[in-house]
């Protein structure tokens, strides 16, 4: 195959068969992709762990698993160990007998896909979930590793939150990344490609919710990389256990509200930290965010139930999975708020999602019996992939995730208004 791009020695050589027809195919998918987005050339992967988006076996899926089996059968795997995004099923989590037979159809595969990503490299058991960077999970990359990724609330975590480097890569390529050990250099692999080209300011009166904040900034800049001033404010300078956890899902709102791969805190996230106003281009776009406008925004959100003066049905929190923070944090809030309302249990059949490993840890302190007998079901689900069950999807569930709200039926409430039909009922 002839390439505009620069090759090494040993990248042609691959390209050209050296190890095999299979890995050819691949690093021949690897190039072309790169020529699409204008790639000179091609870099390592540097990370020691990789992570998988695709976590499901659909049954419609076939031609994706009969590739993974090619793969395998010629001896392509995965150069690195890697985590995957979480199991699409849970039989703890409530389902109509109907519905639990319809997810056992749709996700008929799912023992045959788990079985090739053992082949291929998964780094254990308990490697699903979509918060791969979390200490207890053991992926977390270091700044300036350049990664094969594709999950998008992961993608844009490791490039903002950790100084990684990470191309908001698809399903697939991904693995690829992996299997050849190069991605193409582009986009946020570059120094050009992580500067700003918005300036976000923060004229709020308060601590704003952090993912009405990322859907706002998300839905503004779409793709392109923000540079926000004034969340320090709130968040202080210290990467802390509660600054990471409110940018884990204030970075997800803006992937998946928007299409944001990579944004920059002032003063508080390491490439800001070490550059400052030296991140953002010639020529930025300003957007100014008043309370009043994440009013607007969260005012403008729709709901799509079948009946919007349903009364919910269930609550999922935790798209993506929560961290030990949140965890111990909600069963505080929970506590306190059933309390006050002379209530032991929550309202509404209530879904908190994480990992196994942050949820081993979670079992070992006092707050897992309060969570759970406060009513409260813990899961390692992935709540879009129930959601995407036709016979769930039109239940009227509730949510503070602003991503499970873009890509399901689900109605968003801020945690403070979850909070409140928790333990005081729905009015």
């Amino acid at each position: 195959m002839e390439t505009k791009m620069v090759l090494t020695p040993e990248q042609q050589a691959i390209l050209d068969g050296s190890k095999g027809e299979t890995m050819a195919k691949v690093m021949q998918t690897m190039v072309k992709y790169g020529e699409i987005f204008g790639a000179e050339k091609m870099v390592p992967v540097t990370s020691e762990y990789g992570h998988l988006v695709l976590s499901f076996g659909l049954m419609f899926l076939g031609p994706v698993f009969d590739l993974y089996q090619e793969l395998i059968d010629n001896n392509c795997l995965s150069g690195q160990k890697f985590t995957c995004d979480p199991r699409p099923y849970d039989p703890a989590v409530p389902q109509s007998p109907i519905a639990k037979a319809a997810a056992k159809v749709i996700y008929s595969k799912q023992g045959r896909y788990e079985k090739e990503m053992k082949q291929l490299g998964l780094l254990n058991d308990d490697s699903f979930t979509c918060t791969c960077y979390m200490p207890e999970l053991g992926n977390v990359p270091k700044k300036g590793d350049v990664l094969s990724w594709a999950e998008s609330s992961a993608v844009v975590y490791a490039n903002s939150v950790l100084g990684a480097r990470c191309n908001r890569n698809s399903g697939i390529l991904e693995l690829f990344g992996s299997v050849c050990g190069y991605v193409p250099y582009f986009g946020f692999l570059t120094d050009e490609g992580r500067k700003a080209t918005w300036v976000v300011k923060l004229e709020t009166t308060k601590m704003p919710d952090a993912q009405i904040l990322g859907s706002a900034i998300g839905m503004k800049v779409m793709e392109d990389v923000p540079y926000v001033y004034g969340l320090d404010k709130y968040l202080g300078n210290e990467l802390n256990d509660a600054a990471k956890t409110y940018l884990k899902d204030f970075g997800a709102a803006t992937a998946s509200n928007g299409a944001v791969g990579l944004y920059h805190i002032d003063g508080l996230t390491p490439e800001a930290v070490e550059l400052g106003d030296k991140l953002i281009a010639e020529g930025a776009k300003e957007y100014i965010i008043t309370d009043e406008e994440l009013q607007r925004v969260k005012d403008n959100y729709p709901c799509i139930w079948k009946d919007p003066n349903a009364t919910p049905e269930m609550c999922f929190l935790g798209c993506p999975h929560m961290s030990l923070e949140q965890l111990k944090d909600w069963t505080a809030k929970l506590e306190a708020g059933l309390a006050a309302a002379g209530n032991k249990k929550v309202s509404i059949p209530t879904v908190f999602t994480t990992s196994t490993p942050v949820l081993k840890e979670f079992k070992k302190l006092p707050e897992y019996k309060k969570l759970t007998d406060m009513g409260v079901i813990i899961s390692y689900i992935c709540p879009l992939m129930y959601m995407d069950n036709p016979l769930c999807s039109s239940k009227p569930v509730i949510t503070s995730s602003n991503k499970l709200r873009t890509y399901t039926t689900s109605r968003y409430y801020s945690n403070d208004e979850i909070l409140e039909m928790l333990t005081k009922g729905v009015k």
